[in-house]
């Protein structure tokens, strides 16, 4: 998600993570009140920050984890998730993509865009 889009959308955030709970993932960090944030990445020369919705651990693997939910802001939503792919893939880690009913077209449409193959985590 994007920041403008995070503040009505903490709910869906909370159960996210709920589910990854019941999932066996640990050390869980999310923008959200009562956990704490995941490190924040700056774009060099701009101010421009991203920050992973979810980030768990399972088997002392890594994953992050985006809600996608349709956006107002569909570029700085694939720059994102751009970002996230290439930095998962340089640290071995795992990067995945939570989204709800509503939104699985949105959603597809975004990682044929960005020619990313991903299995989504529908809840």
């Amino acid at each position: 998600m994007v920041k403008a889009d995070k503040k009505e959308n903490d709910e869906i955030l909370l159960e996210s993570i709920q589910y990854l709970e019941k999932k066996g993932f640990e050390n869980i960090k999310a923008d959200l009140e009562g956990y704490e944030t995941p490190k924040s990445y700056n774009k060099k020369g701009s101010d421009v920050s991203i920050t992973p919705d979810i980030v768990a651990e399972r088997a002392g693997i890594k994953h992050y984890f985006e809600v996608s939910l349709k956006s107002e802001k569909p570029s700085l939503l694939k720059s994102k998730w751009r970002f996230l792919d290439v930095l998962t893939r340089m640290k071995n880690h795992r990067f995945k993509i939570i989204t709800r009913r509503g939104h699985y077209k949105f959603t597809n449409e975004m990682l044929a865009d960005l020619n990313l193959e991903k299995n989504l985590i529908k809840l």
